[in-house]
C-alpha cells in the first residue's frame, strides 16, 4: 500500500514541482529584470522556500537543529554532506537572511528552468570539473565575492550526491580556496540526516513519510588554525552525526 501511495504522491508532487519551476523561471527574470539582484534573490527566496513546503505533498519534514549563533555581517561558509537534490532548496530557504550560493558543476548552469537561471544570475559559481585550473580560478574570484559582500557559500565537498548517506570522501581543494581568499569568514559545519531517502528508488517513487534533518554545528573562524586542522575538524564534525 505504502508503495501505491509512493506513486501516487510523487506524481502529484512532480505536477507542481515541474510546473513551479517554470513559474520562477520567469518571476526570476522579471525580478532580475526590473529589480536587479534584489528583485531576483526575493524571487529565488521565494522560490527554494516553496520547494521546502512542497515535500509536505509526499509526507516528507525537514527539521532544522541549530543550537548555535550564525555570525552576522560576516562572511560565511557552509560545508556539509550531500545526499539529494531535495536539501539544496531547504539549505537556502533556512539561510536565506545570509544571501547563500552555491559552488556547482558548469553542467547545471544550462537547461534547467529556474535552477540554471539562479546559477548563472544569482552569484553562484559554475566550475568545469576537468579543467582544474578553471576550477580554482573561478572559486578564487568566487571566495573574493564572499569576502567583498559577506554573503554565505555553500560547498559540498563530497562533489557529488551520496545515494545511501554513507558520507564519501571530502575534497579539501574547493574549501582550502575559499579559506585563503575569504579569510574572515566563519566556517559553519552542517550534517545532513535522511534526505538520501528521498531519492532512494531513484528519481521516481520518490520516498514518502521521511524526517530530513539539517543540524548546524558551532562557527569556526576560518583563520583561526591551519588548515589541515580545520579541515580534519570540520570534516569529523560532520560525519559523526551522520545516521
Amino acid at each position: 500500500m505504502k508503495k501505491i501511495l509512493s506513486y501516487i504522491l510523487s506524481i502529484i508532487f512532480y505536477f507542481f514541482y515541474g510546473t513551479l519551476l517554470l513559474v520562477f523561471h520567469v518571476l526570476q527574470w522579471l525580478g532580475n529584470t526590473f529589480g536587479k539582484y534584489k528583485g531576483h534573490k526575493i524571487a529565488v527566496d521565494l522560490m527554494n522556500c516553496t520547494f521546502t513546503y512542497l515535500l509536505l505533498i509526499l509526507g516528507n519534514r525537514v527539521t532544522f537543529i541549530n543550537k548555535f549563533k550564525i555570525p552576522k555581517n560576516v562572511p560565511l561558509i557552509i560545508v556539509s554532506n550531500h545526499q539529494s537534490m531535495h536539501d539544496i532548496s531547504p539549505m537556502s530557504c533556512y539561510l536565506k537572511k545570509y544571501h547563500p550560493k552555491f559552488i556547482s558543476k558548469i553542467e547545471l548552469g544550462k537547461g534547467l528552468p529556474s535552477i540554471s537561471y539562479n546559477l548563472r544570475h544569482g552569484g553562484s559559481v559554475l566550475i568545469d570539473r576537468k579543467d582544474p585550473r578553471q576550477s580554482l580560478t573561478a572559486i578564487k574570484e568566487f571566495a573574493q565575492y564572499i569576502e567583498k559582500n559577506n554573503y554565505a557559500a555553500v560547498i559540498y565537498p563530497e562533489g557529488t550526491r551520496s545515494k545511501d548517506g554513507v558520507p564519501k570522501r571530502f575534497s579539501e581543494n574547493g574549501l582550502k580556496m575559499l579559506t585563503k581568499f575569504a579569510p574572515s569568514a566563519y566556517i559553519i559545519p552542517v550534517t545532513i540526516n535522511n534526505c538520501w531517502k528521498v531519492n532512494k528508488h531513484g528519481m521516481f517513487p520518490l520516498g514518502i513519510g521521511i524526517n530530513v534533518t539539517f543540524e548546524f554545528h558551532e562557527a569556526i573562524k576560518a583563520d583561526s588554525m591551519e588548515f589541515e586542522k580545520l579541515f580534519e575538524k570540520v570534516e569529523t564534525t560532520i560525519k559523526n552525526s551522520v545516521v
